[in-house]
């Protein structure tokens, strides 16, 4: 099945209440490929609109009438049955404390204003890896015999995380919430990959790493480090001290596919 023909097949509900916006992301939607398009304006719009008739993925701006796209993330996150969709955020916000939320949310892409054709072809490219799944290829491992440690503590995080390594077919995760946690967990189960956030409470990522690296019975583990701040500095030091992957949070699909493979084989 190629790309196109799958992506024909997404229904999309774009979140906008502004009728400009809408014909703008409309028409680059269509030219992406996108042929299935419903349209709220509003969160209470929105939430009525997913327990129908959920979509593919919600894309939504920032500000909407009856709040923004951080009330409306946790509304759907809070919902069992809404709680695992797929969402991605078009803003002009550039405020990191506003998008920070949206990203331990797990959110699939979040897009400038304005945004080029290929910007939001590559979001929806990501969209499409998580939906339609896809064996990660290893010539060392089965995926599902791959056991992997998941270390975050945001919950919503540990979810996407843990569905993003799903659809490659990766089943046995066990989580963490902090550094602390995860040594107690590697202590007593052999893990063959740590995924970590680099900002935690206790012990964060960057002791974690550390730990790790100093204890001879741990030393081999790969470990893949997320984090929002994914071009920061401090995160190239990181790098040197025994990470062996960087990724950023939004977890994009292909990226931790090209990691893994990296790392794994």
């Amino acid at each position: 099945m190629s790309n196109y023909a799958a992506i024909g097949d997404l229904s999309f509900l774009l979140v906008e209440p502004s009728d400009t916006q809408k014909k703008i992301i409309t028409k680059a939607l269509e030219e992406a490929g996108i042929k299935q398009i419903e349209y709220a304006n509003n969160i209470e719009e929105t939430m009525s609109s997913l327990s129908s008739f959920p979509p593919d993925l919600v894309i939504s701006s920032m500000y909407l009438p009856d709040g923004s796209a951080n009330d409306l993330i946790d509304k759907i996150r809070k919902n069992e049955e809404t709680e695992s969709q797929h969402f991605m955020l078009i803003s002009s916000e550039r405020n990191r404390e506003q998008l920070e939320h949206l990203r331990q949310s797990g959110v699939l892409a979040i897009l400038p204003k304005p945004f080029t054709k290929k910007d939001l072809k590559r979001a929806v490219h990501a969209t499409l890896d998580l939906i339609v799944e896809e064996e990660i290829d290893l010539e060392m491992f089965d995926p599902r015999t791959l056991r992997v440690l998941v270390t975050d503590d945001s919950r919503m995080a540990r979810k996407h995380i843990s569905k993003t390594l799903n659809t490659m077919g990766i089943e046995d995760i066990q989580f963490a919430e902090n550094g602390k946690e995860a040594i107690e967990l590697l202590n007593t189960t052999e893990f063959d990959l740590i995924v970590t956030d680099y900002n935690m409470p206790e012990m964060d990522g960057r002791e974690l790493t550390e730990a790790v690296r100093q204890d001879p019975a741990l030393a081999h583990i790969p470990i893949l480090m997320v984090s929002s701040n994914s071009e920061d500095s401090q995160l190239s030091n990181i790098a040197q001290e025994g990470v062996d992957a960087i990724c950023g949070k939004p977890f994009e699909p292909a990226i931790v596919r090209q990691l893994l493979a990296k790392i794994l084989n």
